[in-house]
């Protein structure tokens, strides 16, 4: 099959004209592959890739200037800033009762750090259960449209390697419920792999081209391109809560979050993220920060350890707001950021070893040291687009228990141990007893359904237990 001449053109331009060559020792089925995979390539954009982000190592500017930036604290109440959670609440309500909110869930990763086959929002994450992360999600939306009326349309953004085990999932599972008028699934894009040494654009040992995902800032290029903003805006929904898949335990919507993102003072309801307090300075965290204004997020490999061990006069990091992928996004903010990716979302370059094609021998290779570079962006990089963006904190507990690690830190362990001090807490103030060891810690495992609840508040009338017995795993 051989390329046409607009195509061999594009390729030349390119510099890859290696590629041709290659292909032509193809096996035809390979061949034609590989060739659609050339079709498909973004030619007009990548000499300029490769001159921008693998001949050269771009230094993204890092501002020198930062303060820490301003966040509205957990507790309405508190010192720190005090606002009226109860109005933030309502506002967030009667935008989800109006259709005005989607909700968005980037699940385009791989379970194979868990040594789990499949995507990873198919991961069994439920402490007692083992239910699918997928159905924390879906039952959350599904208490929503229990307690509000409304159906909050989820879309999820899948990725070439498992978009289609994704739908089938989801239609296994009859949708956890959920109508699937109101599922949409969508890929992101991709990008090539560049060899370090030379700029060449690399084929995969089957002979593909060599690409990997464009990172979770692609989402925003995706959601246009895929069609999902039109969607949403012929459905009229404004605002976008946006979570990342590996989290079971965060709220897909949060209401007061989405009521300050929309109507607090100082919000350009354009992009706003929710914040950890960083537990330590070391912890692996990107801290927000305010520069000229603007807030952005500084990754903690790049803001001296000095800095980030910096406190205020009562002894806490002065640096405090760790970055958890946690954000609301205006519909229109995505549609203008989507049109400027190439400025607003600029690629991070990372160095990797990739298995290749030997260009010569067409034999697989396993490099033993890194040999090629990746790029993504970073869906963070967004921010300083905004005109103006707040920053909300929630709590570890209530909301971060990710699984992204076989074991350790970040584990289904971790994060069942997680879900466990979280129900123990919240059934402790509806009254249940709580078995504890001489620690303090729950000597139980529990599961708390975002069904039954999605607030500690919420248990307040459900049927719930006097007592769990010492050793027990209860799913309420």
């Amino acid at each position: 099959m051989p390329a046409h001449d607009a195509l061999q053109d594009m390729i030349a331009s390119a510099d890859q004209s290696h590629l041709l060559k290659l292909a032509d020792r193809l096996k035809p089925e390979r061949r034609a592959a590989l060739m659609q995979d050339l079709e498909e390539a973004d030619w007009d954009k990548i000499p300029a890739w490769i001159e921008r982000y693998v001949r050269h190592k771009p230094d993204l500017p890092i501002p020198t200037d930062v303060d820490p930036a301003p966040y509205y604290p957990a507790d309405c109440a508190s010192a720190v800033r005090s606002y009226d959670e109860t109005r933030f609440r309502a506002k967030g309500e009667q935008l989800i009762r109006n259709g005005r909110v989607a909700a968005f869930i980037v699940a385009g990763g791989q379970g194979s750090r868990l040594g789990f086959e499949g995507p990873k929002g198919c991961f069994p994450g439920g402490a007692v259960t083992g239910k699918p992360l997928f159905q924390f999600f879906a039952d959350s939306l599904l208490r929503f449209r229990d307690r509000l009326g409304v159906s909050v349309p989820l879309y999820i953004m899948t990725s070439p390697l498992n978009h289609d085990a994704t739908v089938a999932f989801f239609k296994e599972h009859k949708h956890f419920g959920l109508d699937p008028a109101d599922v949409t699934c969508f890929q992101q894009g991709g990008v090539p792999s560049f060899e370090m040494r030379t700029g060449r654009m690399m084929l995969t040992p089957d002979g593909r081209l060599a690409s990997n995902p464009d990172g979770h800032g692609g989402s925003l290029t995706a959601l246009a391109k895929s069609g999902a903003l039109e969607d949403m805006a012929n459905r009229g929904v404004e605002h976008i809560s946006y979570i990342q898949v590996d989290n079971p335990i965060a709220r897909v919507l949060d209401p007061v979050f989405l009521g300050l993102h929309a109507d607090a003072a100082d919000s350009s309801a354009e992009m706003s993220s929710k914040m950890l307090p960083k537990a330590y300075p070391e912890e692996k965290l990107g801290m927000f920060v305010a520069s000229d204004g603007r807030v952005s997020v500084i990754e903690y490999s790049d803001l001296p350890m000095e800095r980030q061990r910096e406190t205020t006069p009562d002894g806490k990091l002065k640096f405090l707001a760790g970055n958890i992928a946690m954000h609301v996004l205006g519909r229109a903010f995505v549609e203008r950021v989507a049109q400027t990716a190439e400025e607003a979302l600029p690629f991070h370059r990372a160095e990797k070893k990739i298995p290749c094609l030997d260009p010569e021998t067409l034999e697989p290779v396993s490099p033993s040291e890194n040999n090629g570079i990746k790029l993504e962006r970073f869906v963070f990089d967004a921010l300083p687009s905004a005109a103006q963006s707040i920053v909300y904190e929630t709590v570890r507990r209530d909301e971060f228990a990710p699984i992204k690690n076989a074991e350790g830190v970040d584990s289904p362990a971790s994060s069942a141990q997680i879900q466990t001090e979280r129900a123990a807490a919240w059934l402790e103030r509806a009254g249940v007893q709580i078995p504890r060891n001489d620690e303090g810690k729950s000597d139980c495992v529990i599961e708390l359904s975002t069904r039954t609840a999605l607030w500690a508040s919420d248990l307040a009338d459900a049927d719930l237990p006097k007592k769990i017995k010492p050793g027990a795993k209860v799913a309420i």
